[in-house]
Parts: structure tokens; sequence; C-alpha cells
């Protein structure tokens, strides 16, 4: 079994704490993923957990071992990064093969898990060239391939596909979401980008200036967020927030033009909201004039109309099929009260 276990790290650069006693566990066989903004705490997390960076405080257990002191040669890990970094002057099957080659491995033993590598990522017609003569994609799997040949106890991934274009990062999403099928190895990857983090993960651990903020299995984050930030940020386009106060036993919503009586304990009355509404959960009603249609954006078969409120705050809602609203229409908003979300808006804690 090697699971990754965190318990109560801390990182510190001199006098700033950028990593604030985490606990995580990552059961063996799990695809884990890092997601947060910029400076989050994210690549800093996963560098503890390859020994690139020390722990200050806590310690990293990965399988049955301590290895919060242990070089990152002997922590059994293999990490890919943003930039390939592969040899120029070597071929595919050189960049592959030469960590083992470095520690001695026998030239029979490499070929066959080069040989192996290659088949998993589909490579076996470009073993014989070089870098320069590849993709990016192509290059990324190299660097992958390189990772496996090592035959790591937990795969690192520090956002492998920032440097890719749209079309190649939903190719390379799929090859490493066959590649965790077919493997069936640990895997930790840290990306900002929420789609990757969807669509590749067992878990997802949520972060927000050196704290977890939730972990949980992607559509249970999607589904039941704990807090704003949270439900903000996961899903695509992201959460409407309008602002709300709290009634006799329903929320007075200005951005709807109307009360709202949801299935929540509310807080006393007057306290102050913020409501959350998807825009996939939203319905435009023709027939409503409650809001103007600012702009839509036509993706093809699907659209996302951006509304101004009666209150001036902004929402967007999806519209699928073939009908678009125009500019300039004014419309009502459906809204289902089963799918709205409330948060608290002193502390963003969702309201149940």
């Amino acid at each position: 079994m090697t699971g990754v276990i965190l318990n109560n790290v801390v990182k510190r650069f001199g006098d700033v704490q950028v990593i604030h006693g985490v606990d995580l566990e990552i059961e063996d066989g799990e695809f884990c993923v890092f997601v947060g903004p910029s400076g989050c705490g994210k690549s800093t997390l996963l560098r503890m957990v390859a020994g690139l960076e020390e722990t200050t405080e806590g310690t990293v257990v990965i399988g049955a071992r301590d290895v919060t002191r242990m070089d990152p040669s002997e922590r059994g890990v293999a990490m890919v990064f943003q930039t390939y970094a592969l040899y120029p002057h070597m071929t595919v099957a050189e960049n592959m093969g030469f960590g083992l080659k470095m520690t001695g491995h026998p030239k029979e033993t490499i070929r066959e898990k080069v040989a192996e590598a290659s088949r998993i990522l589909k490579l076996d017609p470009y073993l014989d060239r070089r870098p320069k003569a590849l993709s990016g994609g192509q290059r990324q799997r190299v660097a992958i391939g390189r990772a496996i040949v090592r035959g790591p106890e937990v795969f690192l991934f520090d956002e492998p596909l920032s440097n890719l274009d749209a079309e190649l990062r939903v190719e390379m999403r799929v090859e490493i979401a066959r590649l965790h099928r077919e493997i069936g190895a640990t895997m930790i990857y840290v990306t900002h980008d929420q789609t990757e983090a969807m669509t590749l993960a067992n878990k997802i651990v949520v972060l927000r200036d050196g704290r977890i903020e939730q972990v949980g299995r992607p559509m249970d984050l999607y589904r039941d967020p704990d807090n704003k930030f949270v439900g903000g940020f996961i899903g695509s386009p992201s959460m409407n927030f309008l602002a709300g106060t709290v009634g006799a036993g329903h929320v007075s919503v200005p951005g709807l033009g109307r009360d709202l009586t949801v299935s929540v304990n509310l807080p006393e009355a007057g306290r102050a909201v913020n409501v959350g509404l998807r825009p996939e959960h939203l319905t435009l009603d023709p027939n409503g004039e409650s809001h103007v249609v600012e702009l839509t954006e036509a993706l093809g078969g699907v659209s996302y109309a951006h509304l101004v409120a009666p209150s001036g705050e902004r929402l967007i809602v999806e519209e699928r099929g073939d009908f678009r609203t125009d500019a300039g229409a004014r419309v009502g908003v459906d809204v289902p009260l089963d799918k709205t979300f409330l948060f608290d808006a002193q502390t963003d804690l969702r309201l149940r």
C-alpha cells in the first residue's frame, strides 16, 4: 500500500508562513488533485511531498515510511514538471531511460522498461527522434514516460499541461486519465484549472492561502460546497453570487427582484447573506422583464447570457439549444429553490 499522509505540515520561508498546518490522507491508488488560485501553496505542498522543499514542521509519510527528512531520491516518487526538461541531444528512448542508466541498471532492464512505458504512452514511432522533432504534447508524454520508467510508488504532476494549447490540453487530460487507469499508481496533480481537477480527480483538495478549504470527490464539491470560496471556484462558469437579506422565513434578493423561501436554517432576520446560483441551474423567462441581457456568448451547443439585475448586480445564465437571447432584451430568471446556495456574508460559510 502506497498512500501519502501529511500530518500538520507547515512551511515557512524565513518569517513568512505559506503552509499552515495541513492534514491530508491520500489513499493508495487515488488520483488526488491540488487546486486553487495562484499563490495558494499547492505547488509548495507538492514539492514538500517530493522533498524538493524542506518541511518546517509536521511529517510526510509515503507508504509506511516517514520520509520527512529523506532526500528526494529515497522517497520513491517521480515528478513531472510544467517544463519538459528533456535532454535535446538524446533520443526519446535515451531520455526515458537516462535515470535508470545513471543508477547503473543493466541495458536490457532499461530497454524493457522503456518499451513498456512507450507502449502505455503510444510513443513507439518516436523512440529514435530527438525532442526538437516532437510536438508539445509528445514532449510531455516523453516526460511522463521518463517518470514511468523509474517505477515510482507515487507520481507527482506540477501543472504539466500549462504550456500546451487548448486542444492538446484536452488530449493530454485523456492520456493522463488513461495512464492512471492502466497502472493504478497513486498520483498527486497540481493545477489552477478546475476543469482539469473535475475531469481527472478521484479526490480534490481545494487550497487557499496555504490552508485546505475542502476535500472531497469532484461532484461532492460541486453539489455541496462548504463555503463561498469553494462554491465559486468549482464549476465553470463560476457560481453567481447575489446579495440577500434574511427576512421572516425567507431571503430577500434585490438582484432577483423577489423573496426566496429556501429550506435551510436561516440566521436572525436582517442578517446579510450571499445567494449562490449556478448558471446551468437558471432558466431565462422570455416573458419576464426584470433583467437586461448585456451580452450573449455563443459557443455552439451552449451559450451564456450575461444579465444586469435590477440591483445593478450581474449574473450569468446558461442557454442550450439553437435559440439565443439577443443583447438588449429584457427577460426574467427562473430560480430552482432546491439548487440555491446560501452563504453567511460575514463568515462565507454555507448555511444548511
